[in-house]
């Protein structure tokens, strides 16, 4: 999720982007760097701030 998260977030920065989703700027950090794991409620905040589905996000096969 985390390569997904930050290539499809784009030049927003991390604080600016958590903060139009109700997140910290540090939860997205660490969802970006795969320490933190979200609820169904988060993963729905994030693809629907990024117009996408959970499986876009989900799909960790460009991280191995």
């Amino acid at each position: 999720m985390a390569k997904s998260l930050r290539a499809r977030r784009g030049k927003k920065t991390q604080a600016a982007f958590a903060k139009r989703i109700g997140l910290h700027q540090s939860s997205v950090n660490r969802i970006e760097t795969g320490r933190q794991n979200v609820t169904i409620d988060t993963l729905q905040a994030l693809c629907d701030r990024l117009r996408c589905r959970a499986g876009d996000l989900l799909d960790n096969s460009e991280e191995k």
